[in-house]
């Protein structure tokens, strides 16, 4: 029995919808059609003899064989790639902002993933406050920047949801009758202006005890149980807990993580559609 030949475009389809569980977004990351990816999905099924996805009107999610091909269909992509590029030495920088408050563990898989897409891709990765990098990014700094939305703001790629919450370590003590011990960032965080509005709507009294230079820092304070601090639920230290109901705190308004770029040559828009689907796969609850 003859092995099936693989088609370079149906295996991309694949894991595009595979990446964006919907065809109509996989279609869209591929400057393609929904009717189109759809037949290419179906002629590949078709060469390989197996269902890979299954789709249901509220749901597109992979069957049990396209589990098992998925990784195997990157790396016949990164091959291809890697093939076709050997071709030509041409290298280029991409320059990419990552939030303070969004770099979570998910940056590797996604910087791995760039690098093995585009190989002679030199990255350039600054992680800093949101403001600071759309700031950056406004005045041709940075090609591209995934930050958490801002309020006078709408354009980008919505990445998902960011919740947060009030953490401090086990063997915090707050002082009866005494301003909030709170540790933030620098005044121009969005994070911190999210965590002292919602004290001052509560009418909470508070006082910044700690003033971090950076993220690390502020994480180091709340660890030592210096103070509590406003985090992503998903980014808190491990050695921390989520106090809110405990100490009686005001919940915090969730967000959204944005992926914004200007960029359009077809080397640019492959990255980008690489950093999308590396940023949500790893975010998807297994």
């Amino acid at each position: 029995m003859s092995k099936p030949i693989l088609d370079v475009d149906s295996v991309q389809a694949f894991i595009a919808i595979a990446d964006f569980q919907s065809f109509t977004r996989a279609a869209e990351a591929l400057g393609s059609t929904q009717g189109a990816i759809s037949v290419k999905l179906k002629r590949l099924e078709d060469r390989l003899g197996y269902k890979l996805l299954e789709r249901t009107p509220r749901q597109v999610r992979l069957s049990a064989s396209g589990a098992l091909f998925l990784q195997p269909a990157r790396d016949f992509i990164v091959a291809h790639d890697r093939a076709v590029q050997a071709l030509s030495c041409e290298c280029r920088r991409f320059r990419l902002g990552i939030a303070e408050h969004v770099a979570g563990p998910e940056i590797p898989t996604l910087l791995a993933r760039l690098n093995a897409r585009d190989p002679a891709l030199t990255i350039e990765v600054r992680i800093e406050n949101s403001r600071s990098l759309l700031d950056a990014f406004d005045n041709g700094e940075l090609d591209a920047v995934i930050v958490r939305q801002e309020d006078d703001r709408r354009d980008g790629e919505d990445l998902g949801p960011e919740h947060f919450g009030w953490f401090a370590a086990p063997t915090f003590h707050q002082p009866p009758g005494t301003p909030l011990r709170l540790a933030a960032l620098a005044p121009c965080c969005g994070v911190r202006d999210i965590a002292t509005r919602a004290l001052e709507t509560a009418e909470l009294d508070w006082s910044e005890v700690f003033v971090g230079g950076g993220h690390a820092a502020v994480m180091a304070a709340v660890s030592a149980g210096l103070a509590i601090a406003a985090f992503s639920c998903r980014l808190a230290p491990a050695d921390t807990v989520e106090v809110s109901q405990r100490m009686g705190l005001p919940t915090l308004p969730s967000s959204r993580i944005m992926l914004h770029s200007t960029l359009t040559d077809t080397r640019s828009r492959d990255a980008l559609r690489t950093l999308a689907a590396a940023y949500r796969e790893h975010r998807t609850p297994s």
